[in-house]
């Protein structure tokens, strides 16, 4: 199983951005899939998860929008109003096993990373 991001970028404040996490090796439809992010010196925090509703953390809602592709096994997340503080690394997961589809533990599955740099 292979999770591939891409998408990522430098775009200054107030900018978009769409991430995508398409996967191989196995098919993930219903599955919960999620995205988190690590920014420098800082843990990894939820962004946004999908199953069959969607969910986001509070610094993202009304600004990001994750949706999913069950026919290309595609997760995305649509980033707009893009502020400094959304600079991070952001990883998609899936594979998820129970538990909050808001925590890291829950998923098996992680791709590699893409970066995003947003310019003040």
């Amino acid at each position: 199983v292979q999770l591939q991001a891409s998408g990522g970028g430098l775009v200054q404040a107030g900018g978009s951005l769409i991430l995508s996490c398409a996967a191989s090796g196995r098919t993930f439809s219903n599955e919960g899939m999620g995205w988190f992010r690590q920014a420098p010196g800082k843990e990894r925090e939820f962004v946004a998860a999908i199953r069959l509703s969607t969910y986001y953390s509070d610094s993202v809602k009304g600004r990001f929008t994750i949706s999913r592709d069950n026919a290309r096994n595609t997760v995305y997340l649509q980033m707009n109003s893009l502020e400094p503080e959304d600079t991070a690394v952001y990883y998609c997961a899936t594979g998820h096993r129970g538990g909050s589809l808001r925590t890291g533990p829950s998923y098996t599955y992680w791709g590699q990373g893409t970066q995003v740099t947003v310019s003040s």
